[in-house]
């Protein structure tokens, strides 16, 4: 692994990864970057959508929370939890996740 010194460059890598569908390297750099920087909200979006690409709907809903956490306006991060919710299948979380990302303009 290359030797990267900024949380950033590290999920910028994993962005790179993740589009050519390696999502365990993707994850590896985006968990390297929270590591970095504990409140990268944006790292932990990338994680979790990554780990919904891979089926981790429960690792994908606490990043998800994590990232709405750190940036509470993030609608993007309530609707894909709310994916993620419904896919367990938990209907009601789903929905109000949903719900809270249309109120916040998605």
């Amino acid at each position: 692994m290359d030797q990267l010194d900024s949380a950033a460059a590290y999920n910028d890598r994993g962005m790179r990864c993740a589009e050519n569908g390696d999502y365990q390297s993707a994850i590896a750099d985006y968990t390297a970057a929270i590591n970095l920087d504990p409140n990268y909200a944006e790292a932990y979006y990338n994680r979790a959508y990554d780990r919904s690409e891979i089926k981790d709907y429960q690792g994908a809903i606490d990043d998800y929370t994590k990232a709405i956490e750190l940036a509470p306006d993030a609608a993007p991060a309530y609707f894909n939890r709310g994916m993620a919710k419904a896919k367990l299948g938990d209907a009601e979380g789903a929905n109000v996740d949903c719900e809270t990302a249309r109120s916040l303009g998605l």
